[in-house]
């Protein structure tokens, strides 16, 4: 399949941190990611490929699905946070970054639930 026909999405929420997390991607150091369940499964699918945009809306990379659970904020473990690749990949770094990320979209809630997704990266694009 030809990447221009996959569907498009950046990580994070603004363009400052697309860009961050693409990179970790990029570099082989990020290969999962998660969101609030509230936010519904957003397009993601056991083997689906996806094309990542960067910060400024350019597609830098495709990765394909290879994991996708259900868990609460407070059931992330250890390996998870790790496969995240942000901070210093423990999960004290995890927690305090994403209950971050999470209040800011007005989204934490103790006991939340996140759909837990790894990827692995297919191609680079550019």
């Amino acid at each position: 399949m030809e990447w221009r026909d996959l569907e498009t999405f950046s990580f994070g929420d603004g363009p400052e941190v697309a860009n961050e997390l693409l990179e970790l991607v990029l570099s082989g150091t990020k290969c999962a990611t998660c969101w609030a369940e509230s936010q519904g499964l957003l397009s993601a699918e056991v083997g689906k490929m996806m094309v990542v945009l960067d910060g400024q809306g350019t597609p830098k990379a495709v990765v394909k699905t290879i994991e996708l659970t259900k868990r609460r904020f407070e059931e992330v473990d250890e390996a998870f946070a790790y496969d995240e690749g942000e901070g210093d990949r423990s999960l004290q770094y995890w927690r305090e970054a994403h209950t971050r990320y999470f209040k800011r979209l007005g989204r934490f809630a103790p006991g939340m639930m996140l759909w837990c997704e790894r990827f692995e990266l297919i191609e680079r694009i550019g």
